[in-house]
């Protein structure tokens, strides 16, 4: 006989947006600290008119926030601290670019786009596979 809990694929689904979005951060945060470095960051927030050590903060957030995303702990949490800093570009560095993402600084398609993501991460939760739920294999 088929349950209905095995019919359910949503939290497949938000397991899956969850390891996608946060191994996303992770790749984002090891593309500035081994090919941008930090000290080009730090230049680059402070020619956008930001503090240039804030980066510092919004690199720690971003890699944490993909480390919890990836192992499902604190979902909500890192999906709403990461919120914080995609409306943050969104807002400040990519708004006056334009809409499209290939325009030149980067439009704000891309970031709104992560922006929606994270909010539908926090109102799905963790999902399936993930130490906030509990790894199957444990139960």
């Amino acid at each position: 006989m088929i349950r209905q809990s095995d019919l359910d694929l949503g939290k497949y689904g938000a397991a899956l947006l969850r390891v996608a979005m946060g191994l996303l951060f992770l790749g984002h945060v090891g593309v500035r600290i081994t090919l941008i470095t930090m000290p080009v960051a730090v230049d680059y927030f402070r020619s956008i008119g930001l503090p240039g050590p804030l980066v510092y903060l919004v690199t720690t957030t971003e890699a944490v926030a993909g480390a919890l995303l990836v192992l499902g702990s604190n979902v909500r949490k890192a999906s709403l601290a990461a919120l914080v800093v995609l409306i943050s570009a969104t807002v400040i560095v990519h708004w006056r670019n334009g809409f499209l993402f290939t325009n030149p600084g980067g439009g704000w398609e891309f970031p709104a786009f992560w922006s929606v993501a994270l909010i539908a991460q926090c109102l799905l939760g963790p999902g399936t596979l993930s130490l906030d739920k509990g790894w199957p294999w444990r139960r």
